[in-house]
């Protein structure tokens, strides 16, 4: 799990990439679940809130992107 600090510091492709592979392992995590499988419960809490992170992080740009054209 990254730091908000150590996600800013980080360029949009990385992000980006970052977010694909946590949207893949909390798919994985989810059909662990499903299958009776998954050990902590918690790491899909947490997968969720890592990507709640990376996606507020790479808004949070955008919008300062559109502030700084206009």
């Amino acid at each position: 799990m990254s730091k908000p600090a150590e996600l800013r510091e980080q360029s949009d492709d990385q992000l980006e990439l970052l977010l694909r592979e946590v949207q893949q392992s909390l798919f994985r995590l989810r059909l662990q679940s499903e299958t009776e499988r998954l050990e902590a419960p918690s790491e899909i809490v947490k997968a969720k809130r890592e990507i709640a992170r990376v996606k507020t992080i790479l808004r949070l740009r955008e919008i300062e992107r559109v502030k700084a054209a206009v």
